[in-house]
This record gives C-alpha cells, structure tokens and sequence, in this order.
C-alpha cells in the first residue's frame, strides 16, 4: 500500500488494479471477477455516462441488489465525475416516486424485475436515462435504453479519464432509512468518505489477503464501505445477495475462506439461536464487526463462542459521518456494554441540553468534530442546521448526533438510546437500551425492543416487546420478574408484549416509531 492515500474515492481502486490486474476483486455467485475485469466495465460505464451528456455532480441512482452489476456502476459513477445514489431495490413505489422527485438522478439503473416500479415511480415526471440489468429489453418505448450488461462487456481499454472533480465535491448521496420521518440524502464529498475509509480500515487492520463476506446491502453505508475498503488494501469481498439465512451464511464463509464478516445485532441474534452449532466454525475467520447498534452481552458471547479464533469489533457510526467510535476487541472482557472510544482523525464530546461541554463520567448528546462528517441534508436546510451547528471553541462546522451517551471514568462511551427516544416515566428518564439489555439475558430471549407509550398517571409507561428464541416460551409475566431482579423499579416495564418479530428498517435497526 503506498503511503498517501488518493485523493478521490475511485483512486484507491484505479491503485489496486494498476498493482495487480488479475488479484481477485469480487466473489460474486461463484464466479470470480478481478481487479482488471472491473476497471474495463466500470471505465465502459463511466464513458456510456459521459456520452449521454452527464456533467459533474449529476445524480446517478442505483436500484441494484448486491451484485457485480452494482458495483460497476459505483465504480463508474464515480470515475465519471457523478454522485452515486444507491437504493435498496426492496423499496416501495412511494418512497421510490421521493427519492427520484428529491435527487433527480441524470441515470437510474434498476434490475429488470423492477421495471413495473420504475415506471410507476417516474410517470408523469421527466424520465432519467434507464438502464436496466438482469435480462434483454422487453421493446417498450419508455424503456428504450441500454443494457447494463452489454454497456459493462464493451472494452474501453484503461485510458485514465481527465480530473473533473476535486475531493470537495460530492461522491454520494446515502438516503437514512426514514425510521424517524421523511428519507433525508446525507451528501457526502470524497474528502468525506476517504477520511472515514483510511480511519476504519487502519484501526481494523485490513490486508490484502482478506476475503471480506458482504450480504449488507450496499445501499447501507456499512455495506457501501466494505466494497471502499478492500479496494484500498486490494482485498476480495464476498458478496452476497443478503445476512437473512444465518446457516446459508455459515456454510458461504466456509466454503469461500473468508476472513472478514460484518454483520449488524439482527444478524447476530439470529446466528446465536441457530441450535446444534459447534465452536470453530469459519475456521479462517480472523474478525467480526458489528455496527448500528451495540450487541447484548449474550449475543457477544454466542459471537465468541462460535468463531473463537476471531476478534470481535463492537462499533457505532451514522450515516452523517460514517463510524465515531470502535471497542478495541481486547476491552470485550472489561467493557461489554461500551462501543469503545473515538477512531483516529476526529474529535468527539458530549454536551448538555445547552451545548455546554460535559466531563468524563457524565450523559449527553454526542458532538462529532472531523473530515468525515457529512456536507449537510440534501436540499433540506432546517434539517441540516439541527444536525451541523457552529462550534463556539473552533468556529468549525460539527455534527450533532442526537444520540444520548454516557462516558465511563476513562471516556469509554455507552449508548443510552436517540435523544427522541428517551422514557419519561415517574418523572425519571429512563434509556430503553438498559432495559433491553436485562431483558436479553433472561433465558429464551432472542431480541426485546422497550418504547414509552402515553399514561396519563405515569406521563409514559414503559413497554417492551420481546421475540422468544424459536421453540421457546417465554411469558410476560417471566419478563416483569426478570427486570424487577435487576432493574430500579421506575425503569421495570408496565408493559410486555410477546412477539414474534420487531420491525426493522433495512438497515436492521428497530423501527421504535412503528413500535409506538
């Protein structure tokens, strides 16, 4: 790896391919695609863009699954000066009909199966050049355009395209999953995203042999990145269509020796009740990393327990910056509950309900100082200035989070829950992620989810929801007891619902608006 980084996100790649065309780059359904393989379809991409007429910092919108295909099309995207706007093809035709009202992408490449919601999404609007994946085109004229496939088999050659951007300028637009409200584009430049990258691929330690298994979809920026990262190191990743068959997972890691598994507490929980599983699985496994929310001890424990030989990193981040802190894997033991201190190259604080600063061992709203924090909301102003304020110390632009932490003695940081989401019950505020911790250590939990609902003595009751492990019973009236035997009273549920699943977005976070 050479000792400066480039400047540009799709640098690192030109890099890798320049120092080993035929390193492997994808494992994509068996099939191997290397580095020089997808730097000739990304630059014959990248020049189908440039000849329909896109100018720098146009939108291109992905509606792909993971697949080669997507990552072609990020690849040249971003060598053609544009802004890549990956979308979840499980999207529904109303949030889709958003996003393309509110980004209005130049392209909108989409898999061929979703042609019936493309067309519904732009009718009535100007249509963006459609590119579409997956088989030939069906002849309607309002899908004249051109064959992904046959656009990524023409060989351009490797002739570098002239500079059209600086690394100030847009790479992406990554839309929040809307958990809280109406999908907000995080603009993201590539000083953004390369910052982030070089500061979470070095604490992680990642190398060239690494073979990273990705079934994040790439619409989440934790997936986004794994594809960033090993191209930065030159690694292989794994990609998969989706984590949602944990023993499907397992047998892929095996099978393809890989050493790299992210994954997010969905994920983990379902792998910790899968029955029959012996320690040592994956034996190639070197390391596991968890973000968007923190793991329950019970979960780190299965975690550790199946892939032994592998280090377990617990992290938090958001899409406005990327990633704010990690655990060190050798803190597991002493600090399970905590997601670790800052990563490299940022600042980070807490402030009371006035932005003053706190000290260690005080609860807060995290405040995020660094080159990776976003450029804003796109086209949404008052959003933007609730989340970038004016830091009185610097005069810099930072991120308020609006998330709740606690710091220990030694600024580790523990998550309490989003500042929204705080219970107020009894005059007390409680943090629903206390509460799900207790609960997730009573025998035969797999997951538990606690909300504040209206009561007009109580201001709000507190209720949990909680999922059995398959096979299992587990009753309301177990779980009240459980809290009561390690809760204060006032954070002890009124409330407890037996389910069978929670709602999550894709990103695997609880959906708590839909829980209320």
């Amino acid at each position: 790896m050479d000792p400066v980084d480039p400047w540009l996100l799709h640098g690192f790649f030109e890099r890798a391919a320049a120092r080993d065309p035929d390193a492997s780059a994808l494992r994509c359904t068996g099939t191997t695609i290397t580095y020089g393989e997808l730097d000739r379809a990304g630059t014959a991409f990248a020049r189908a863009l440039l000849a329909q007429g896109l100018q720098p910092g146009d939108r291109v919108l992905l509606l792909l699954g993971n697949g080669v295909p997507l990552v072609v099309a990020l690849l040249g995207t971003l060598r053609a000066g544009g802004v890549m706007v990956p979308v979840n093809p499980g999207v529904k035709a109303p949030k889709l009909r958003h996003l393309i009202a509110d980004c209005e992408p130049f392209a909108l490449a989409y898999e061929a199966s979703l042609e019936s919601l493309v067309a519904a999404a732009i009718e009535g609007r100007a249509s963006p050049w459609l590119l579409r994946s997956g088989r030939p085109l069906t002849g309607a004229a309002e899908f004249l355009a051109e064959d992904l496939e046959a656009l990524c088999a023409v060989d351009c050659g490797a002739t570098p395209f002239p500079v059209q951007v600086i690394d100030r300028d847009l790479a992406a637009l990554i839309y929040t999953s809307g958990s809280t409200g109406e999908p907000k584009g995080v603009m993201l430049t590539h000083l953004n995203m390369v910052s982030a990258l070089r500061s979470v691929s070095d604490y992680l330690g990642l190398r060239a042999d690494d073979r990273i298994f990705c079934g994040l979809p790439l619409s989440f920026d934790y997936g986004l990145y794994q594809v960033l990262m090993s191209w930065r190191v030159g690694a292989t990743v794994i990609l998969e269509r989706s984590l949602a068959l944990p023993a499907a997972v397992l047998a892929t890691l095996e099978r393809e020796g890989a050493t790299v598994l992210p994954g997010v507490p969905t994920f983990f929980a379902m792998l910790a009740a899968l029955e029959g599983l012996a320690p040592g699985r994956a034996p190639r496994l070197r390391m596991v990393t968890s973000t968007a929310a923190a793991l329950p001890e019970a979960h780190i424990a299965a975690v550790r327990r199946l892939f032994p030989g592998a280090r377990l990193f617990s992290m938090y981040g958001l899409t406005e910056c990327k990633r704010v802190t990690y655990l060190p894997p050798a803190d597991l033991d002493t600090r399970p509950g905590s997601v670790g201190r800052g990563m490299p190259n940022q600042e980070h604080w807490l402030v009371d309900a006035e932005g003053h600063r706190l000290p260690a061992g005080s609860t807060g709203e995290l405040v995020v100082r660094g080159s990776h924090v976003m450029q804003g909301y796109w086209r949404k102003s008052v959003e933007t200035a609730e989340r970038l304020r004016i830091c009185p110390e610097t005069g810099e632009t930072v991120l308020y989070t609006g998330d709740m932490f606690r710091t220990d003695a030694d600024g580790y940081l523990y998550f309490v829950a989003r500042r929204d989401d705080i219970i107020k019950s009894r005059g007390e505020k409680v943090s629903p992620r206390e509460v799900e911790n207790a609960i997730c250590t009573l025998e035969g939990v797999l997951e538990a989810a606690v909300v504040g609902v209206a009561d007009p003595v109580l201001g709000q009751a507190i209720k949990a929801l909680v999922v059995p492990r398959p096979g299992v019973h587990v009753a309301a009236a177990d779980v009240i007891r459980h809290c009561r035997a390690r809760l204060e009273l006032f954070m002890v549920p009124q409330l407890v619902e037996i389910v069978d699943m929670l709602p999550k977005t894709e990103t695997g976070k609880t959906q708590r608006r839909a829980l209320r």
